[in-house]
């Protein structure tokens, strides 16, 4: 009988192999990203383009390039300050947003004057750069390109997907940090 027992757990051991990896299905090779990064370069060109072409036909303002991917020009500029918002400024401002077709989307009465902290709250990025051009009491107009405007999200309300907009800033007042 013990033989039995014996031969049996021999049996059950030896029928016990180490386990194999399992191989994958499928391997993945990053062909998805690599579309999407392509589809966004030829959409940050398009944008681009039409941005220029906006700026050719506009001959009664300078443009500036931001060197942060937007564009623009001042509609009042203050020659007497020197100082420009650095993080933690409390920036009193108004806005509007308008589409490169110069439809409103949401005009400067509709967003109201607004405080914001600079670099500590959100705003869409081609705005919160903005800001950080312009000082007291000046005013432009700055051509942003949909990825730096709502992106793909667009904002769930009014603006949609891969939307590039105008948006006219006047800064009304720069408190300074404490820090």
């Amino acid at each position: 009988m013990r033989k039995l027992y014996y031969l049996l757990l021999l049996a059950l051991i030896t029928q016990c192999g180490v386990p194999e990896a399992r191989k994958p299905i499928k391997v993945k090779t990053g062909s998805i990203l690599k579309e999407s990064v392509e589809r966004n370069k030829t959409l940050l060109k398009q944008e681009e383009e039409q941005i220029r072409k906006i700026i050719a036909a506009d001959s009664n303002n300078t443009y500036l390039a931001s060197g942060g991917g937007t564009w623009y020009h001042y509609i009042n500029k203050n020659n007497e300050s020197n100082y420009y918002p650095q993080p933690d400024d409390l920036v009193t401002m108004q806005y509007n947003i308008i589409s490169l077709d110069n439809d409103t989307i949401y005009s400067q009465q509709e967003i109201g004057t607004i405080t914001y902290k600079v670099d500590k709250q959100q705003l869409f990025p081609g705005l919160r750069n903005s800001v950080k051009l312009l000082k007291e009491g000046e005013r432009a107009t700055f051509l942003i390109p949909s990825s730096l405007a709502y992106g793909y999200h667009g904002d769930k309300n009014k603006i949609g997907t891969n939307l590039p907009v105008k948006t006219t800033i006047t800064i009304i007042k720069i408190d300074k940090s404490q820090n």
